[in-house]
């Protein structure tokens, strides 16, 4: 079950990178060389990170 639901939230997050661009903020680290590309959406991580606390917290308090 715990697959599936990061299953389902990555595929939504993809999806949503479509319209928005959550995944390009200033801080999130991208280098590129000749073929190779280097992504580490250090931003993003942090911002969904804090997103999610304070959603866990609100629910966790009914």
């Amino acid at each position: 079950m715990i697959g599936l639901a990061l299953i389902a939230v990555g595929g939504l997050l993809w999806f949503l990178s479509q319209f928005i661009s959550i995944g390009r903020l200033p801080g999130d680290i991208s280098f590129q060389k000749g073929n190779m590309t280097f992504y580490f959406p250090l931003a993003t991580g942090l911002l969904l990170s804090l997103i999610l606390t304070i959603l866990l917290n609100l629910i966790g308090r009914r």
